[in-house]
């Protein structure tokens, strides 16, 4: 199994996640086997884009 570059990172991960699920009504728990790709992927997709955004703005 590979090394995790920075293991703190998967809780910072784990609540930015849940505030963007919050934000777009998304319920998330534990065991997300109930929800539908396009929830999940709703999440993720909107993670990925406000962190390009975000590198956008620190260049």
């Amino acid at each position: 199994m590979a090394q995790k570059l920075v293991p703190e990172a998967k809780q910072g991960l784990n609540r930015f996640k849940m505030e963007i699920a919050n934000e777009l009504n998304v319920p998330f728990t534990d065991y997300n086997g109930n929800l539908s790709s396009k929830q999940c992927g709703s999440v993720g997709g909107e993670m990925v884009k406000r962190m390009v955004e975000q590198y956008e703005k620190s260049l």
